[in-house]
């Protein structure tokens, strides 16, 4: 059969007859009739203007003109953030979303949720091949080369194929369709080979300061998709509250938190957006809500005094909590990772621990040897949580000044450093870790993390400034590290980080906002490792065209 033929503004609007004439001539051919016309000002440029059915456009009726074909798509790489790596122009029309149009892939195949979401998002049909003109066909090929998050997409003749190794690829293939016709209303003619630098890319999110909404985080899930970010960490633990639903535990639960059936919603949403849930329960600091509800736990000095949000890790009940929590959250979450905090434990930000907290250096030397001290209490801590979480099937992570040297424990070479800060006291370089053979995640404080009321000398992140100047190789400060240990290999990713030490200093929409072009940002520095080819300026007005 030749190419379907469109039917036209005037041929929609004809008289009875010509109605009839058309349902009779769909019905021979066994298609199901189409509900509604195109409305006044609809063109095909416009996404809103291509049919939301999945059956195949009908040859228009005898006497009808044509539709004119699209008008063709200028030339030049798509216009996305973050941007494609690799475009090749070639001759032809491109293509543009156009009534009858369809994304076509296995209704019952593997990219069914991906073709059935851009065609939503633009206002199509879906439905099993073959594909013909004026459609997008959805493809896996299975060892295509770039990594499972790579993709190919070829616009020829007005139809698109996109094909990667591997369903999250192909999602992304289906972003560059989706940015490309918000920013210039459709796909030049040509060739996008895509793919990531660094395997890691998200946001970092502390809901326990302040409770955000189930839906709220649900908008910042879709708006991390469209930019390619595949990671979100939830810090939902804290001396400030305690937001998911607990069944080990209920008594530690603060008023406002999470169901656990609304935490489903949010990994199954993640889920098919190709992004991963990283849960984070900070332990041994960072646990004032368990404290409030135990207070037999806290530690305390020599002097008796109390060292806030910190448990005693020389008593087994703590241990026994905190295990239980961690057990209990891992199925809720099915991502590889389960972030294990570590940070900033009071004990050890005393300038002399053994002398400040003595029942915990007892407690070191008993379990570990004359020669311990505090830091490998701490550090046994870790690797026995660690235990835990890999005996539940999780891969652990845990903050940078969780991770000691010179002791008689090494921390587990598994857990993962995610590296924020080099404020802290005793505070080691990240090159420390590297040459350790550790893999790094940035998380960099100095351009990476909006605290809300901007505490401690800390100033809302711009985008422009992490568009700028910083690279995943700036993990601490404003300075790389060397070049050779920068690579993608040993510094994985990173991701922005909202951090609410001030609760109320911002509505949950101020900080959607505030972050919007700092992670627009993060996704440009994290999927290309060249330096941005667009202004700053340039870049702002296509994040705003191509926005969720």
């Amino acid at each position: 059969m030749g190419l379907p033929v469109r039917v036209t503004r005037t041929s929609a609007i004809r008289g009875t007859m010509a109605g009839l004439a058309l349902l009779t001539t769909m019905s021979l051919m066994g298609c199901p009739a189409r509900h509604g016309s195109l409305r006044p000002g609809d063109d095909s440029r416009s996404p809103q203007s291509a049919a939301s059915s999945s059956a195949s456009p009908s040859p228009a009726p005898p006497g009808s003109a044509a539709a004119p074909a699209p008008a063709p798509v200028p030339p030049g790489a798509p216009r996305t953030v973050p941007a494609v790596r690799e475009f090749t122009q070639r001759a032809g029309p491109g293509w543009r979303p156009a009534p009858g149009a369809r994304v076509v892939a296995d209704p019952g195949g593997p990219l069914a949720d991906e073709g059935r979401k851009l065609a939503g998002d633009l206002q199509l049909g879906f439905g099993a091949g073959p594909a013909r003109a004026g459609d997008v066909e959805l493809t896996l090929r299975p060892g295509q080369p770039g990594g499972p998050e790579s993709y190919e997409l070829a616009t020829r003749d007005r139809k698109v194929t996109i094909t990667a190794p591997d369903e999250a690829g192909v999602f992304y293939g289906t972003r560059t369709v989706l940015q490309a016709v918000r920013s210039g209303g459709g796909l030049p003619e040509g060739d996008v080979h895509d793919r990531p630098d660094r395997a890691q890319r998200g946001l970092n999110l502390d809901t326990a300061r302040k409770n955000f909404t189930a839906d709220w985080i649900e908008g910042r899930l879709r708006e991390m998709a469209d930019l390619k970010l595949n990671q979100l960490g939830l810090h939902f633990s804290d001396d400030q509250g305690f937001r998911i639903e607990s069944s080990s535990h209920p008594e530690i639960v603060s008023p406002e938190h999470l169901t656990k059936a609304e935490v489903r919603r949010i990994t199954a949403l993640a889920g098919s957006l190709h992004i991963t849930v990283v849960p984070e329960i900070d332990s041994p600091g960072h646990l004032g809500a368990v404290i409030a509800a135990h207070p037999g736990l806290q530690l305390r000095d020599a002097s008796g005094t109390a060292a806030r949000g910190a448990v005693d890790i020389a008593n087994p009940q703590s241990a026994r909590i905190v295990d239980d929590l961690l057990r209990e959250y891992a199925p809720l979450f099915p991502g590889a990772w389960f972030h294990l905090g570590a940070d900033e434990y009071r004990a050890l930000m005393a300038k002399d621990p053994q002398a400040s907290y003595p029942r915990l250096a007892e407690a070191a030397r008993r379990k570990y040897g004359a020669r311990a001290r505090v830091q490998d209490l701490a550090t046994g801590w870790l690797n026995d949580r660690a235990a835990v979480v890999r005996s539940v099937g999780k891969t652990p992570k845990a903050w940078n000044d969780g991770f000691f040297p010179g002791g008689v424990v090494s921390p587990d070479k598994g857990v993962q450093v995610e590296y924020w800060t080099g404020k802290e006291l005793g505070a080691r370089p990240p090159q420390d870790y590297l040459n350790e053979g550790r893999t790094l995640v940035n998380l960099n404080d100095e351009y990476l993390y909006y605290v809300l009321g901007e505490p401690n000398q800390f100033r809302y992140p711009t985008g422009e400034r992490i568009y700028r100047d910083w690279s995943p190789g700036v993990l601490r400060g404003t300075t790389a590290v060397a070049q050779a240990q920068s690579g993608p290999d040993r510094v994985a990713g990173g991701r922005l980080a909202v951090w609410c030490d001030r609760a109320q200093a911002q509505t949950a929409d101020q900080v959607a906002a505030g972050i919007r072009m700092p992670l627009a940002a993060v996704a440009q520095r994290l999927w290309d490792p060249r330096p941005p080819r667009l202004a700053w300026a340039d870049f702002t007005a296509l994040a705003g065209r191509v926005r969720h």
